[in-house]
């Protein structure tokens, strides 16, 4: 059964953004979207220091299934990613939402989070497309 996070908020296209203390926006996907695209091989992050969009695309992960873009939840710039995905990109698999994050964005603006899903929002999202 796939975990949906409640202090996250979530894309339609399976991102979750998780607020940090220092303001920051961590991104990753959510176990849902791991579960369905399977075994993970390879994921394309953005650069540090580069500007995102909300819901524009930011990178890609790709498993043994399908290839999928990985959204902004949030614009602003990039200043983290997470450099163990490269050599390890199973980790996604592992803990998508510990160990297995994507990027961190400094947010240019933090109220766009207002218009991305909650936990039971995605939740329920999930649910309909699996009927």
């Amino acid at each position: 059964m796939a975990e949906f996070p409640g202090e996250l908020h979530y894309l339609e296209s399976h991102e979750w953004a998780r607020v940090e203390e220092d303001g920051s926006v961590t991104v990753g996907i959510s176990d849902h979207a791991q579960d369905e695209l399977g075994d993970v091989v390879f994921v394309e992050l953005p650069e540090i220091d580069s500007e995102v969009i909300a819901k524009q695309e930011a990178g890609v992960v790709e498993s043994v299934k399908a290839a999928s873009d990985i959204y902004a939840p949030v614009s602003g710039t990039v200043i983290a990613i997470n450099d163990k995905l490269e050599e390890e990109p199973e980790i996604v698999n592992d803990s998508p939402y510990d160990d297995g994050w994507f990027f961190k964005i400094s947010p240019t603006d933090l109220d766009e989070l207002k218009s991305l899903l909650s936990a039971a929002e995605y939740k329920e999202s999930c649910e309909d497309d699996a009927h």
